[in-house]
């Protein structure tokens, strides 16, 4: 299986719920993690209600540190747009996905995010399983 790391700053929103689609879809590819530069300390309860849309709870997860995340090296460190590069983060791989932060937006503009969000996740499940 490929380890995954998805950060973003606060790993309450972005990363939450990339980590939660890896969960959801990429059982027996993907060893999913996330975690933020600077955590907020708890999961957004907005990325919590949208997420339990799509049938995941993601109120069983918590806000991480990169200190908090094992210390391997990661066959991908996903960025979610935030600028962080996480330079003492072990990858094979670094790629951003420049997702916009959904934490101020409308319900609409909320879901269309966490929709591309599961879109990302979902092409990079096909191209880990070719």
């Amino acid at each position: 299986m490929k380890k995954i790391l998805f950060v973003c700053v606060e790993n309450s929103c972005r990363s939450q719920m990339a980590e939660a689609y890896a969960r959801l879809h990429g059982a027996g590819v993907i060893e999913a993690y996330s975690s933020g530069s600077r955590p907020s300390g708890q999961v957004n309860e907005r990325a919590v209600y949208f997420m339990r849309e799509r049938g995941y709870d993601l109120g069983q997860h918590a806000s991480k540190s990169l200190s908090d995340i094992p210390d391997v090296e990661y066959d991908y460190a996903i960025t979610m747009g935030c600028g962080d590069e996480c330079p003492y983060v072990r990858a094979k791989q670094r790629v951003d996905w420049r997702i916009p932060d959904p934490k101020h937006l409308d319900d609409a503009g909320f879901r269309v995010t966490r929709d591309l969000i599961e879109t990302k996740v979902l092409e990079l499940i096909a191209r880990l399983k070719t």
